[in-house]
């Protein structure tokens, strides 16, 4: 099978991004008998590799795509979704990627992609964005807000996060099942006190389900800053981080 046959093919399927095993697949051959052929592409700078057994036109670069490309398990996640969602006023160079199986970090094409591990039952949230070679998946509004809660140093800093809750559109029952889905009740915590105090509309179901998880530990509401601050002892919180600071930050950054 000669390089302009699987170009022409390439071209008709306008197919730019793909992985060599689905390719070998369509065209009805074995791995090993397009491979060479491939690989000189790739030598004429048609083709670009993205990593091993994985491939795109020369000239692709979407970001997105190509982190779907090396996880199609995964969604793009954390800071990078707090962008695409317009939740952060803030850029980042990397590309977060929640996977549920283990990767190492890697540069394709001058992009860093960061892959944080999550257990399978915290792989959950995602939606499809864009279409044919430019689709991907990523957190929704709701799992994004609360997986950067779980993990904040994957979400810019918690004063971006104070600015996600405000600008967030928010829906009662997404928002329930992303907390389940981590499973973590300090979160939870500090969502349901958060959401409250910047009175977020239509959201007493979820300040219902939300003080229904509080324990009996307090937990800080900044987890980085000192342990200081008054007690909030309807959502067992510690609030080293003073309301009034709360709200001022929120206002300041809209």
């Amino acid at each position: 099978m000669s390089t302009d046959y699987i170009m022409r093919y390439l071209d008709d399927a306008e197919m730019d991004i793909f992985e060599l095993s689905d390719l070998a697949t369509v065209l009805g051959q074995p791995v090993n008998n397009i491979q060479s052929n491939i690989e000189t592409l790739v030598k004429r700078e048609v083709l670009s590799r993205i990593e091993k057994g994985k491939y795109c036109r020369h000239n692709f670069r979407n970001e997105y795509a190509i982190a779907h490309c090396l996880a199609p398990e995964g969604a793009v996640a954390y800071w990078s979704a707090l962008n695409l969602h317009g939740l952060t006023t803030q850029f980042t160079n990397t590309v977060f990627v929640q996977n549920p199986k283990l990767k190492q970090r890697k540069t394709v094409f001058g992009v860093s992609y960061h892959f944080v591990k999550v257990k399978p039952n915290k792989a959950t949230g995602y939606e499809k964005s864009g279409v044919g070679n430019y689709a991907f998946k990523i957190t929704g509004v709701e799992k994004t807000i609360v997986d950067c809660f779980d993990l904040p140093q994957y979400s810019g800093g918690y004063a971006e996060l104070l600015l996600a809750i405000k600008r967030a559109t928010l829906n009662n029952a997404k928002l329930i099942d992303a907390c389940r889905s981590i499973n973590n009740i300090a979160v939870t915590k500090r969502l349901g006190y958060l959401v409250e105090l910047y009175q977020k509309p239509g959201m007493q179901g979820f300040i219902k389900y939300a003080v229904n998880c509080v324990n009996k530990k307090f937990s800080l509401l900044d987890p980085s800053g000192l342990i200081e601050g008054g007690f909030n002892s309807r959502w067992r919180l510690r609030l080293n981080i003073p309301e009034e600071q709360l709200l001022a930050m929120s206002e300041n950054r809209t």
